[in-house]
């Protein structure tokens, strides 16, 4: 087992009594591993340090903290069990998905009592597709990817989609309220939920895996769990809303003359092609050189490489010809107005693939050439380029010259600043953590002062915690911290996260 000392976290919700991890009882420690192997199975429950490794570091490689152990329940009535015991004998409890998190929420803290987490890869089973109803039930340790091609084989949508896809899992998705490059037509996962089972703090298990759109009886207990973090109960399965399935699509990448005419076309987008628009994706010039020096088989879909990079799609059931002639002819109408400065339609599947493969690149292009201190701000619409605009300032008032990416959704508002440093740079800094967090709080303040947000799609994970304290009212804290005693009064479930 790996348990380190640990002091307790002055967070008022921990209830725990013991002061450091040695004043545990480790007979009891002992006893609670021993009857999460009865219930699970020897092979469901990890202990040795070699094999909890890969759980309880961050996939970045930038945060890593101690764990009781790892238990792989195969179905929910394991989870409850688990939920039980961790419960009867005072550890704390951490539900992980596919530990793709951008902001270390799905891995132990350094804080408090080292949890059990609880990993749900095992329960990856598509339980069933209506697809006259638009809807399937799945567990929550399906991959994002699964589900998809599950759908699309019944000719639906599971619209949320992201560059974790093949590796995320559905639980993470519900659980951070992820977003997505689809959610200026389709809104965040949130919206693509009509129902959730989840075990609570008890164990009890809470089957609202309902398949309305419409249901009027009181609240919609869901939206607790959706975007909670897992602080208040494990989601176990979910029933997801599916879409038509568009067949017939357009894409195009487009060089803007700088993010103002983007958003000016957008609005031409919107105007002539109406629901049709489903995304809508702007990248920066280095943040474009980046994904083209360091992942293989990338390069510039345009001649030149311009400033600015959009890539914009429509899609429908029908109507291929007339997308692309839609697509064509609102490109040349920004082309007269002197808003672009060049453009390339995607004609078959490959090139269509190809060019979303480089807007999908970018974490992996990021991780592999430096140090990325990524922000999760969202703005108005109206306001992405005075944002962009006044956080670039802002960075370079601290570091003068420093390279910035930015990755926006521009169609939803939400525009990833990410202030970034080689390695050599990062190394040779004084005081890193003092860095990350300058630069962090002068780039969200930037979206504050604009009425918007420092978490529009990751979470708030270990790292937007100094930022809920900061930005958050207290009225907004104590309603928050209200329903985290009404449903978990032992801080159970990721005590430390969430709530600063």
């Amino acid at each position: 087992m790996l348990f380190f000392r640990r002091g307790v976290s002055a967070d008022p919700l921990l209830v725990r009594e013991a002061a450091t991890i040695e004043e545990l009882d480790m007979k009891n420690v002992t006893a609670l591993i021993a009857a999460l192997e009865a219930e699970l199975g020897a092979d469901a429950v990890l202990t040795a340090e070699s094999d909890l490794a890969p759980f309880t570091e961050d996939w970045r490689g930038r945060y890593k903290g101690p764990a009781a152990a790892v238990v792989q329940p195969s179905n929910t009535s394991q989870v409850s069990a688990v939920v039980r015991l961790c419960a009867a004998y005072g550890v704390p409890v951490l539900p992980q998905g596919g530990n793709t998190s951008l902001c270390a929420g799905a891995v132990p803290a350094n804080v408090g009592l080292p949890p059990v987490i609880v990993n749900l890869t095992r329960m990856r089973r598509i339980r069933h597709i209506d697809a006259a109803n638009g809807s399937m039930e799945v567990e929550a340790g399906c991959v994002l990817k699964t589900i998809q091609d599950a759908a699309a084989a019944e000719q639906r949508l599971y619209a949320v989609s992201l560059g974790a896809e093949g590796s995320c899992q559905i639980g993470g998705n519900l659980s951070t309220n992820a977003g997505g490059t689809a959610v200026l037509r389709y809104g965040n996962t949130r919206d693509n939920v009509l129902g959730l089972e989840v075990v609570l703090a008890d164990g009890t298990v809470w089957n609202g895996l309902r398949a309305l759109r419409k249901d009027n009886t009181g609240l919609d207990l869901k939206h607790l769990f959706i975007g909670t973090e897992g602080t208040l109960g494990i989601i176990t399965a979910a029933t997801l809303k599916l879409h038509p399935l568009p067949v017939q699509h357009a894409l195009a990448w487009f060089a803007p003359v700088d993010p103002a005419a983007a958003l000016h076309i957008l609005g031409m987008f919107q105007a002539a092609c109406g629901s049709r628009l489903s995304a809508f994706e702007m990248i920066n010039r280095r943040q474009l050189e980046l994904v083209v020096e360091q992942v293989p088989g990338r390069r510039n879909p345009l001649s030149e490489l311009h400033e600015w990079h959009v890539l914009v799609e429509l899609g429908d059931t029908h109507g291929g010809e007339e997308m692309a002639a839609l697509m064509q002819q609102t490109l040349e109408h920004a082309a007269v107005a002197g808003l672009i400065h060049d453009a390339v339609l995607a004609s078959n599947q490959t090139q269509r693939a190809a060019l979303w493969e480089i807007r999908h690149s970018v974490s992996e292009a990021n991780k592999k050439a430096g140090v990325g201190l990524t922000t999760d701000c969202a703005v108005p619409v109206s306001a992405v380029p005075l944002f962009i605009e006044r956080a670039t300032q802002a960075v370079h008032a601290i570091v003068p010259g420093l390279d910035i990416l930015v990755v926006a959704h521009l169609g939803d508002g939400n525009a990833h600043f990410i202030p970034f440093f080689t390695f050599d740079a990062w190394r040779q800094l004084a005081d890193r953590s003092a860095m990350a967090n300058a630069m962090r709080r002068c780039v969200n303040d930037v979206a504050h002062e604009l009425r918007g947000t420092f978490s529009a799609e990751h979470g708030v994970g270990q790292t937007g915690l100094p930022e809920m304290a900061h930005y958050k009212s207290a009225a907004e804290l104590g309603l928050m911290r209200a329903v985290k005693n009404a449903l978990d009064p032992h801080n159970l479930f990721n005590p430390g996260r969430l709530l600063p």
